[in-house]
């Protein structure tokens, strides 16, 4: 249990930092575990959920948000978010460890090479 909770400490620093919320961590730690992609994508939800939160009043605290484009953001956002679990139902678990990898290589590879001009 101890080693979940200082996982979860880890999750919270790098979801803090980043901005991607924690589920990156949480579903593959998931998966390794075990569970199916739909549990693990449910699970790290709720995770994402109070991280998230708690790093919102972090960062109102410092000035670090932009409430108008964060509302129209969001709107679709939950829109999308309706349609994202109706989907993974109908998707076999090695099918959603593809794509998943897939879009984290993608994301690594886009950030790699944009860090590689002056900001």
């Amino acid at each position: 249990m101890w080693q979940m909770i200082l996982f979860g400490v880890l999750i919270g620093v790098l979801a803090s930092l980043s901005g991607l919320g924690g589920g990156f961590m949480v579903v593959p730690f998931m998966m390794w575990l075990g569970k199916k992609s739909h549990l693990a994508v449910g699970t790290s939800f709720l995770v994402v959920f109070m991280i998230a939160l708690s790093s919102l009043i972090a960062h109102w605290r410092l000035g670090h948000i932009e409430w108008k484009t964060g509302f129209i953001l969001a709107i679709g956002g939950v829109v999308g978010a309706q349609i994202g679990p109706v989907l993974l139902a109908n998707i076999p678990d090695v099918v959603f460890k593809r794509g998943f990898a897939t879009v984290m290589i993608g994301i690594g590879l886009w950030l790699l090479w944009s860090s590689r001009t002056p900001a």
